[in-house]
């Protein structure tokens, strides 16, 4: 069966600024917040989601020293304007895959994962998505500290970050983009591109000036520093006869065998093992409540279908997965030379990195239906973690 394109999507933090209005001996991004930098609340805000596959942060050449180096963040050196790092950490992603990309500011640290989410889902080749609030304050025209008359704020909305777009579409429109835009969803509109609003949060504020700080602060003590984790562990557990056939499918691998698995979908037990732990950890009943056998348009299924329809479950419950352990239990065929390729498989279908997916095996010494070879079972642990 062809294999779906997983979306690969980054994040552009745009960092190069100097941010003097917010006071202090250095930019607002290398100050301290809530016993951390605000750049480092930031970027773990995109670290901590898996649909995230790769960072980059546009810093000031005289800042590189201040970021350590990280396996799954990039830097690219900012530009004489905001447009123009933008697209210096674009260009950093050329080469590497990406299908989408969010912009944000480093200033709103206190961005939330559900804002994310929503900009994200809005997201298509032809349409970006930013996140905004409506103006529900009275605004006036004024001069000189006086009122010189009302402003209509009917369709008025406030901007934030992060700002998501097709990549390739984004890309070229800041390489066509001439002078300088307010922001990304600017330089969009200047290239013909449509752009979704969907609902900002009045906690994602823009560190602008010096009380910004203590109103940051006392929103990531509430929703992160002070916040009790809420951390849930599932198992399944499944089990596959073999039949007739010369080949088995495991955790999303075509292994040649002397047998095939019996089942309704592919019967692929490893990743059915895996997307019932999944469902358990939220307490979501098991793939046959939710992808029943007795319905006919799963027959023969690719079992990624089950998993993504997990893993996105668990996204829109406010859940991260942690990390997955499946042990399969057979005693042929063997599974250590294919695990490598397993994880990998896995890893493309969830948004995982690959060393938070274990897949490991076992015998059951020639003991029960395992052992005499009749089929295989599988038991898996997955852990989420809400955002």
């Amino acid at each position: 069966m062809k294999e779906t394109h997983a979306m690969k999507t980054a994040a552009v933090i745009v960092a190069a600024g100097r941010g003097l209005r917010a006071g202090g001996d250095i930019p607002k991004q290398w100050q301290p917040l809530a016993g951390r930098r605000v750049i480092d609340w930031t970027i773990d805000a995109f670290r901590a989601l898996p649909e995230i596959h790769r960072i980059v942060v546009v810093l000031h050449s005289d800042d590189l020293a201040l970021l350590p180096e990280s396996g799954n963040i990039a830097v690219a050196i900012g530009g004489e304007t905001r447009d123009a790092s933008v697209q210096n950490g674009l260009l950093a992603l050329v080469g590497h895959g990406i299908d989408r990309v969010l912009i944000h500011d480093v200033a709103r640290p206190c961005i939330s994962a559900e804002v994310i989410y929503r900009v994200l889902e809005n997201i298509t080749p032809t349409q970006g998505a930013a996140p905004a609030l409506a103006v529900s304050d009275a605004l006036w025209r004024g001069r000189n500290n006086r009122v010189e008359g009302p402003l209509d704020r009917t369709g008025l909305y406030r901007a934030q970050t992060p700002q998501g777009f097709d990549f390739d579409a984004i890309l070229a429109a800041h390489k066509s983009c001439s002078g300088t835009a307010a922001d990304d969803v600017e330089v969009a509109r200047q290239a013909g591109m449509a752009v979704a609003i969907v609902a900002g949060d009045e906690e994602n504020l823009k560190i602008t000036t010096p009380a910004d700080f203590a109103r940051a602060e006392t929103i990531l003590k509430k929703t992160r520093a002070g916040k009790t984790m809420d951390i849930r562990v599932g198992n399944g557990f499944d089990v596959h006869a073999f039949c007739d056939g010369d080949a088995v499918t495991l955790c999303g691998v075509t292994i040649a065998h002397n047998r095939a698995l019996l089942g309704h979908s592919d019967a692929d037990v490893g990743m059915h093992a895996v997307t019932d732990a999944i469902y358990g950890a939220m307490a979501k009943g098991d793939i046959g409540q939710h992808f029943p056998p007795s319905d006919p348009q799963w027959r023969g299924a690719s079992s990624d279908i089950f998993l993504r329809h997990a893993v996105e479950m668990a996204q829109k419950q406010g859940f991260n997965i942690s990390n997955i352990d499946c042990t399969l239990i057979c005693e042929h065929p063997k599974i250590g030379p294919h695990a490598m390729e397993m994880r990998a498989a896995m890893a493309a279908i969830t948004g995982l990195s690959i060393d938070r997916i274990s897949i490991k095996a076992t015998t059951s010494e020639r003991l029960g239906f395992t052992g005499r070879e009749e089929g295989i079972a599988a038991m898996a642990t997955a852990t989420l973690v809400a955002v």
